[in-house]
């Protein structure tokens, strides 16, 4: 590839209508992939105020419920990589060191939105010190705040970070256990409570900074795909993608490497079998968790490049503005559990206001079951389109400043 990672602003030549046009198409892909996986994370999040069923083992599990949560595995992975991918477009129109310092910034205020603002939302209790989450948008902060300094690897070098700690990170347990601070350990790898001091808070880890820091890492270099020519990048698209889902199909088949749990036959028959095999560990995400993941949805790349229809402008829409998104959808949910419970109970249980999202099931009378849950998803998805729409145009027009950090 030719593409520099990050261009010099001076001396650039404006490019022909046509080749905006392509640029525009290129991103208008991209944009409906993050949408598509914006939704999909509203989906997981209502499950986590709505659903009458319990997540467990796949002994337990109702196939509806398991299908629901494996398609919502798609968020996090995308929602990562394509942050990396994001900061390599945002690179190719400033110096790497102006680079260095927008990432920075923006990784802290990521941190402090997820441990104040969005900790808010989850649970409508004003209780910072008793329970913090450090949940997705902790760990794309922690991982924009180490991009900052990779940025200034070469090109090859930060691909070659990314595929050693994507690829290899499932060997790093033992060496991680050893360190001689508990909570860092926590922290790098294995995720859990840590406890902030005798009388302070207790931080839950959920995404640890392994090996999201390397999926962003590979975001950031594929990048350049996204910056080349057309034939080539559906060529490098299909290749890397497909090429996933090939590696994905001889591991986990073969049970060779690249997850904890060895999949076996299930007793409860063919449909439980296949979800064994793709029932893969996300805390901390496998290597085969990644592949089952990333490989699809670049794969699909090329093809929403072309996608039109409502379907893919209002995902499009979301996509544009995927913060923004997620700081509106958490308290949308919520507030719409209150209204449920309050017609149905005739109150609002404490259950409503406890540390989400690490709770159990919603009192009996309170759950429902997936479909109802796709429906309550596709109302949250139509409640925020306008306002999304909204700031998608506010973004537009003022490129840069402080539309770049929401």
């Amino acid at each position: 590839m030719t593409v520099s990672p990050v261009q010099a602003p001076a001396a650039r030549v404006a490019p022909p209508p046509h080749a905006e046009a392509r640029a525009s198409q290129r991103l208008a892909g991209v944009d409906v992939l993050r949408g598509a996986v914006m939704v999909l994370m509203a989906l997981d999040h209502v499950r986590v105020y709505f659903s009458a069923e319990p997540l467990g083992p796949l002994s337990s599990i109702s196939a509806q419920l398991f299908t629901m949560r494996w398609v919502t595995h798609f968020c996090a992975p995308v929602f990562v990589f394509l942050a990396g991918t994001g900061a390599f477009l945002h690179g190719r129109r400033t110096s790497r060191a102006a680079l260095a310092r927008y990432l920075a910034a923006r990784g802290a205020w990521l941190i402090l939105l997820e441990l104040t603002l969005i900790r808010l939302a989850w649970t409508f209790n004003l209780g910072w010190g008793e329970f913090l989450l450090a949940g997705v948008i902790w760990v794309i902060g922690l991982s924009m705040l180490c991009l900052a300094g990779l940025v200034f690897l070469p090109r090859a070098a930060l691909l070659a970070f990314g595929l050693v700690l994507v690829c290899g990170h499932d060997q790093l347990g033992p060496a991680v256990q050893h360190l001689p601070f508990a909570w860092l350990a926590k922290v790098l790898y294995f995720g859990g409570p840590i406890q902030l001091g005798a009388h302070g808070p207790t931080l839950m880890v959920l995404y640890s900074l392994v090996p999201w820091v390397g999926v962003m890492a590979l975001g950031y270099a594929f990048g350049a795909v996204l910056a080349s020519e057309e034939r080539r990048r559906r060529t490098l698209c299909h290749a890397i993608g497909w090429g996933a889902v090939a590696l994905f199909l001889v591991l986990r088949g073969l049970n060779l490497y690249g997850d904890p749990s060895p999949w076996v036959p299930s007793e409860r028959g063919a449909l439980f079998t296949f979800y064994a095999f793709v029932n893969t560990n996300k805390y901390p995400a496998s290597l085969l968790f990644l592949l089952m993941t990333l490989g699809p949805s670049i794969a699909l790349l090329p093809w929403l490049e072309r996608s039109g229809g409502f379907v893919a402008r209002v995902l499009a829409v979301f996509g544009r503005v995927p913060l923004f998104y997620y700081l509106l959808h958490i308290p949308l949910i919520h507030v719409l559990a209150l209204v449920l419970a309050l017609a149905r109970a005739g109150s609002i249980p404490a259950w409503l206001h406890g540390n989400f999202p690490m709770m159990p099931p919603p009192p009996q009378g309170l759950g429902y079951g997936v479909p109802a849950m796709i429906a309550l998803t596709a109302l949250v998805a139509a409640l925020l389109y306008f306002p999304c729409r909204w700031f998608a145009g506010i973004k537009r027009a003022r490129s840069g400043g402080w539309t770049s950090y929401l």
